[in-house]
């Protein structure tokens, strides 16, 4: 190296800058001893730092000693010239938080972090020694170039060594700190940008400077970023300003110059990021090959523009976002599948703001015909500082907290976190904010700026680059097996595992699996780079077919597996504890070894490699053991070695576990089991799914075992013995595995192949109905099997043979014998000959068969012939009536016989006896329905007690249906009257509402037929509850009106059953005769019904001295119960409660009535209830603890509060002062009831003055809507007097012209003809003759209103008169007339409208308080405001209870 950078510092400090600035700095002869640099012993490479281990960058790194422990830097900060260091050196807001990273099992540790030791090392140092200042930018290409806050530019080459120091301190201090740094496509050139508006040009070959541009933007603004373009002679730059500027550098006759041109310009919004579209030379062919496209992003836009070949807008789109946040814009190829079999590789931005981040795909058939696509739209829980792609699926962010997160674009699922913290990010806020050369920005960028760190974070061919304000730290995504060894080496085996069956099954993500597919649509990789990489990639990186990666992954699982085994075996196997213990710690080992086995299909590495290692502990293997069942069961182990196999069954049998084995059997391959061993083990232990599976599925032979089984169970049936357990389970799975082999099923599950599944029914089917066994006796019954499996279950192995019947086999009239539809007789003949023509069965065994009989014959259509003796018997067997058993089910083979027309033979009059008799209401009704007898159907639905409640829905089809006669419905009708009382009993309303809907008697005559006072009082409550329920008084027919008399029988029976429904039943109806009621309630004594009763007739005095006395009684127990001292007195609670109950009841009743009431008649209702309060009050004083006299003042209160609204307040403090409880006493006795008064005064007052500020309020915005209105100017809508239809234009001396509102014109003689004016208030007032016409519902003739107006005119036929006319009757034919029917609903509409207006409202009340301010709040007697709407009830708020 040269002289020192001291040197060349001094050598550069007294070129001022400009053009003629040169610095031809021979860096290559550089010493590190003059650059007082501390030299590196062995320089590392970046090969050797990403082979470190991973816990390479600690807190405490050593060489450095840049982080402690507590995240304190350990070198003094002082030690390091803060000379000039702009406010872009912010630091970390972060700094002092605790970090917090996140890895998530099922992805592992995807990011590997490492720090360029070397490179930061001598960015401190330089800092330290030569005042470098503190790094500010960062470019990355195949160098490192690091601008500082001094204006110095270090570049670094691959191996970490400083290779250029450019410009220098002096440079420094006239352009500022560097802001913006970007190296070209071939490493040849570096654009600097300064804070002060300066950029420079490097020859990185020779360190030259090669130009210093001062007049690329409008000076006075910082350079925020500057980028190369695929062009190397074609570059874009952003300033503080917003605006965005084209460079173009030539070079002409040997003078570089360099020309500038505006492409967005600030004033338009404040550009922030840019970034163009730099194209992968191995993307060849591309539409856009020859385009240069740019993305800019402002505060609220983005914008897509091309450069190249032309300058033009192609894509706008609205950014919204947090106002502290900046937009984000970053570019990647990705393969997009279009269809099943098209791929495409085009650009896709993905460009953020706040949390949002949006994926836009730029679609390119030629260079005329570019779009864009959205394709995604991203939320984020976080607000985004920076984004950048790790490649085609995975993008990178970091949010305001400086945490960096790995998102899988397709899912959008977060792979993993890592904290930024110990970086210490640089941030650019004093470049975004202009600080050098004035702060002249806009208030919106200052604010945004704060989270500014564009040239901070560099993403190059799937890495991340950040610097900070001491460091510079790489982040690369790890290969598939060293995220997998990082779990192994935390001894994480499990999810270690986990994570290698997601790269197995090809759902893992953040893949480096391809270094051709990875970087394919990247940017070449620099040679520092590839190189380090490109061995690790090649061997452990997933290459090749599918086939070939999970070969090579398998075999990484089955490495884990062993290892995990062996580690389970030794070092994490507890040394101590119970037995139990070591079964839970193999039970959560075994079964990740057989997942993992099973999903790899080496059930081979299973059941050797790992057997033999469990098999080593007695406990671990007959875990082991059992963890295969659940495999097996589930059918995801069908195959066992025959050593295992042994092993299992021994390990079962040891257990007592056999019928387990017998499950697994019948799950597993036959081929892989031993025969000989598993039928001799089924055979002894009695496993007889087992024998049956291994026969049917190992010999292909159905018959064999069911010979011998049957032998079994016949020796179990011909013995005199009870059936164990064991032999029931046997029968029960012969007749389903018989039941399985005549269907063509397999036992226990699954089907039989089809190419023997008609030779197994066969033989099975010949087994069954075999005449004798092989080598049988004299003795042995004919049809032994047959006669066995019925003696066992008759009824379900009928039923098998039902089932059997329902095959198509049994079907076909030319099968050969066995299968045919002859084989169903014979079996039919058969059953008839073993189970009647011999003995041995019961008759309920023989009944069943019966019923079998009956169920075949009806289901075949009469192909099944039974003997006339033999269906004789069937049916007087299924009509016996002194056979209860089994009613139903004899009913129903009675009723499908019937419906097949098995019994046509039969008499019907002695059929429908038989039923009868046997109780067969389904049978009955189906023969009375053929007779048409509905009114019997009725009596078989009341006999029958599961379908009675159906006799209303039966009744109600018949009565509302048409096609049934009226004499059907009438005696339809008739019977149900007859059993009135049964349907009452069973669903009094749906009674009701049949006979109010379906019924031509009146509730009158119904009640008079109904003699039980309780089924009448049902009868009229589902009545009356039917007529609530349907909303609406019945008006359906006159008959169905109810009656005054019918109502007050109903009271009357409430009375006697319901008595405590009277009261509320008369508040809520009206159809009855008040004195008939009111004497009824009387005669049983209700006292508030009685109450009232009376009150409705008017008697308010009389309800008031029936409701005061029930008080008066109420209030004596209350007091006598307080004059007791025993302790069995009843509860004083409950007699208080009792007390308040009716008292409010009292209260109720006077302030309903007394609006009604002079003043004399109000003190006579009131007066009486406060002297019996205050009586009781003054009585029970000192008798009774404080809080209930307390709450028995509060009842008085509430009764003196009430009636101030009612009764003048002078008179309630006369009739309180007069009363001894208050005209004695201090005056505490009276403070309270001072003070409600006073409080209902403030309270009537508050409202009072409420009220009126708000009419007032009301008023004047009212009056000012329409002062607005008046003024503003009326422009007419046409030439003509809509009366006359002559021109107003140019009016006479003495005409004048009126316009309203609408638009509407007219001459002022024309409006007073037509009697458009009315007098308000002795002034006169026009209104428009066409609106208010038309508001009238119609406009009257115009030809006729001419006439009225001008006589004398006359206008000729053709003439414009006839001519508007002829128009008008037009649009009058086209106008739609309402009907009768709305036209009266409009009627009703405006008369319940019908009322005074707002406005003549507001002016009453501004009348009534300006029109003579000494007599202000008197209303005049004929004022609108006596209207009763207009009266405000007060009263004071009720009691709470």
């Amino acid at each position: 190296m040269a002289e020192g950078l001291e040197s060349a510092l001094a050598a550069t400090a007294s070129v001022t800058g400009g053009d003629s600035l040169d610095l031809n700095l021979a860096l290559g002869g550089f010493d590190d001893s003059d650059l007082d640099i501390p030299e590196v012993e062995d320089v590392p490479t970046l090969e050797s730092i990403l082979n470190e281990p991973d816990d390479v960058f600690e807190l405490d790194d050593s060489e450095l000693g840049l982080f402690s422990e507590t995240g304190e830097p350990s070198i003094d900060p002082n030690s390091v010239s803060n000379s000039g260091v702009t406010v872009s050196e912010k630091m970390s807001p972060h700094k002092q938080r605790k970090k917090s990273s996140v890895m998530y099992a099922a992805h592992g540790a995807i990011i590997r972090h490492v720090m360029l030791k070397g490179i930061s090392s001598q960015l401190v140092s330089a800092a330290d020694r030569v005042d470098a200042g503190k790094p500010t930018a960062m470019a990355v290409s195949a160098l490192i170039a690091i601008g500082t806050s001094h204006g110095l530019i270090m570049v670094f080459d691959p191996k970490q060594a400083l290779k250029w120091c450019l410009g220098s301190t002096a440079v420094g201090a006239q352009y500022g700190a560097v802001s913006a740094l970007c190296v070209n496509n071939d490493c040849s050139r570096l654009l600097a940008g300064f804070a002060k508006g300066q950029i420079t040009m490097w020859d990185l070959s020779t360190g030259k400077l090669l130009r210093t541009i001062t007049d690329a933007h409008p000076p006075g603004s910082a350079v925020l970023h500057i980028k190369f373009t695929d062009d190397p002679t074609l570059a874009i730059c952003s300033d503080s300003g917003g605006s965005v500027f084209e460079l173009s550098f030539k070079r002409v006759m040997g003078m570089r110059s360099c020309e500038s041109k505006c492409l967005f310009s600030g004033s338009r919004g404040e550009v922030c990021t840019i970034e163009p579209l730099h194209m992968n030379a191995t993307v060849k062919d591309h539409p856009l090959q020859d385009v240069s496209l740019l993305a800019m992003a402002t505060l609220s836009k983005v914008l897509i523009v091309t450069i190249r070949p032309k300058l033009q807008v192609l894509f706008t789109k609205s950014l919204k976002g947090d106002p502290t946040s900046l937009p984000l814009l970053t570019w990647q190829f990705v393969i997009i599948q279009v269809s099943d079999s098209a791929r495409v590789i085009d650009p896709v931005l993905a460009f953020a703001r706040g949390n949002a981040i949006l994926f836009y795909q730029v679609m390119c058939q030629d260079v005329n015909n570019i779009k864009f696509a959205p394709l995604q739209r991203v939320e984020m829980p976080y607000m985004l500082l920076s984004i950048a792609w790790f490649n085609s699926r995975t993008l990178v962010t970091v949010d305001t907290t400086e945490r960096l997160h790995v998102v899988d674009v397709r899912t959008e699922e977060e792979l993993e976190v890592i904290d930024l913290v110990d970086v210490e990010l640089v941030y650019s806020s004093s470049y975004f904010k202009s600080l050098a050369t004035g702060g002249n920005v806009s208030k919106a960028l200052a604010l945004a700026a704060e989270n500014a760190c564009y040239q901070s974070i560099v993403s190059y061919t799937g890495q991340l680059l950040f610097v900070g304000t001491k460091s510079v730290h790489v982040m690369t995504m790890r290969t598939w097996k060293e995220r997998i060894d990082l779990l192994v080496k935390q001894n994480k085996f499990k999810e270690a595992l986990t994570l290698a069956l997601s790269f197995y099954t090809g759902k893992a993500k953040a893949v480096v699996d391809n270094i051709g597919r990875e970087y394919t649509f990247c940017h070449l990789y620099p040679t520092y780079l590839l190189a380090s990489y490109q061995s690790q990639i090649h061997t452990s990186s997933l290459i090749g077919s599918q086939q070939k990666r999970k070969a090579v992954v398998a075999d990484k699982i089955l490495d884990l597996l062993f290892t995990f085994v062996d580690l389970s075996m030794t070092q994490h196997c507890p040394e101590r504890g119970t037995i139990e213990v070591l079964e839970r710690h193999f039970q959560e080992v075994v079964p990740i070894c057989v997942d993992y086995c099973l999903t790899l299909d080496r059930t081979d590495i299973l059941f050797s490699t790992i057997f033999d290692k469990f098999g080593a502990d007695m406990i671990a293997k007959g875990v082991f053991l059992e963890c295969l069942e659940p495999y097996i069961l589930n059918d995801k182990l069908v195959s066992i070695t025959p050593t295992v196999m042994k092993e299992f069954v021994e390990h079962y049998e040891l257990k007592g576990m056999l019928q387990n084995v017998e499950a697994c059997i019948v799950h597993m391959n036959v081929s892989s089991l031993d025969i000989h061993q598993v039928v001799s083990l089924c055979w002894a232990h009695g496993l007889y799914d087992a024998i049956l599976y291994v026969y049917n599925k190992g010999m292909g032979d159905y018959v064999t075992p069911l010979e011998e089984l049957l032998w079994v169970l016949q020796a179990a049936t011909s013995s005199s013995k009870q059936l164990t357990d064991e032999q029931i389970k046997l029968g029960n799975k012969l007749l389903v595995y018989i039941s399985c082999c005549l269907a063509g099923r397999a036992y226990p599950f699954g089907d039989i192949p089809e190419d023997i599944v008609r030779n197994v029914k066969e033989s099975v089917f010949k087994c069954i109905t075999t005449i004798h066994t092989k080598g049988h006796n004299e003795e042995e019954h004919v049809y032994p099997y047959l006669r066995t499996l019925l003696q066992f279950d008759t009824r379900e192995f009928l039923n098998v043979l039902a089932l059997a019947f329902e095959e198509p086999e049994f079907d076909s009239s030319e099968g050969m014998f066995p299968l045919s539809v002859q084989s169903r007789q014979r079996v039919v003949d058969i059953l008839l000959q073993i189970m009647v023509e011999s003995i041995g069965f019961s008759p309920t065994q023989i009944g069943c068969l019966f019923t079998f009989l009956a169920r075949q014959m009806a289901k075949h259509e009469n192909s099944i012939i039974v003997n006339r003796l033999l269906f004789e018997q069937v049916l007087e067997f299924l009509s016996n009536p002194n056979d209860e058993s089994r009613h139903e089910e004899r009913q129903q083979a009675l009723l499908e016989l019937l419906n097949a027309g098995g019994l046509q033979q039969v008499n019907e009059h002695k059929l429908l006896k038989l039923a009868e008799s046997a109780k067969f209401y389904r049978v009955c009704e189906l023969l009375y329905d053929k007779r048409r007898q509905y009114y019997k159907i009725l009596d078989c639905y009341l006999k029958d007690s599961a379908r009675q409640h159906q006799a209303f829905s039966f009744i109600h089809g018949i009565m509302s249906e048409g096609f049934y006669a009226q004499e059907e419905k009438d005696a339809l009708q008739q019977e149900a009257i007859k059993h009135l009382e049964e349907l009452v009993t069973l669903d009094s309303k749906t009674t009701a509402q049949l006979i109010l809907d379906d019924f031509t008697h009146s509730i009158t005559d119904i009640a008079k037929k109904l003699e039980s006072q309780v089924v009448l009082y049902e009868f009229l409550k589902g009545v009356f509850d039917y007529k609530e329920s349907s909303g609406s008084a019945i008006y359906v027919r006159e008959q169905a009106i109810i009656d005054p008399e019918v109502q007050e029988k109903y009271i009357e029976l409430m009375c006697q059953y319901h008595i405590n429904n009277v009261y509320n039943y008369v508040r809520n109806t009206e159809n009855y005769r008040i004195e008939e009621t009111l004497e009824i309630v009387r005669r049983y004594k209700l006292t508030n019904a009685t109450a009232y009763l009376l009150e409705k007739a008017g008697d308010v005095q009389g309800a008031f001295g029936i409701m005061l006395e029930t008080l008066q009684n109420k209030v004596r127990v209350f007091t006598e119960i307080t004059s007791q001292n025993n302790e069995d007195k009843p509860d004083l609670a409950v007699s208080l409660s009792a007390v308040k109950a009716s008292l409010m009841v009292l209260v109720q009743l006077c302030q309903r009535n007394s609006p009604r009431l002079d003043e004399t008649e109000r003190q006579g209702l009131w007066f009486p209830l406060l002297d019996l309060m205050m009586a009781a009050q003054r009585k029970i004083k000192g008798s009774i603890p404080d809080a209930q006299l307390d709450e028995f003042k509060e009842l008085t209160k509430h009764v003196l509060n009430s009636m101030m609204g009612y009764i003048a307040l002078p008179a309630i403090l006369q009739k309180t002062m007069q009363d001894p409880t208050y005209s004695s006493g201090k005056f505490g006795d009276m403070r309270e009831l001072i003070l409600g008064m006073l409080d209902t005064y403030n309270y009537e007052r508050t409202l009072l003055r409420t009220t009126n500020s708000l009419l007032n309020h009301d008023l004047h915005w009212s009056l000012a809507n329409l002062k607005q209105s008046v003024n503003k100017g009326m422009v007419p809508k046409g030439d003509v007097c809509h009366v006359c239809n002559k021109p107003y234009t140019y009016p006479e001396e003495d005409e004048n012209i009126i316009v309203f509102s609408c638009g509407h014109a007219y001459h002022l003689l024309c409006l007073r003809a037509v009697g458009s004016c009315t007098m308000i208030e002795g002034q006169q007032h026009w209104f428009c003759y066409q609106c208010n016409t038309n508001k009238r519902g119609g406009r009257r003739d115009r030809k006729k209103s001419l006439t009225q107006l001008s006589p004398t005119t006359t206008s000729p036929p053709g003439g414009k008169n006839a001519a508007g006319v002829a128009g008008d009757k037009k649009k009058k034919s086209q106008e739609t007339h309402l009907d009768e029917t709305q036209e009266q609903s409009l009627k009703q509409l405006r008369k319940n409208t019908r009322g005074p207006s707002r406005l003549a409202i507001l002016c009453e009340l501004s009348r009534t308080d300006r029109g003579n301010p000494a007599q202000r709040g008197i209303i005049s007697s004929d004022s609108i405001l006596h209207n009763e709407s207009f009266k405000l009830q007060l009263a004071a708020p009720p009691l709470e209870s």
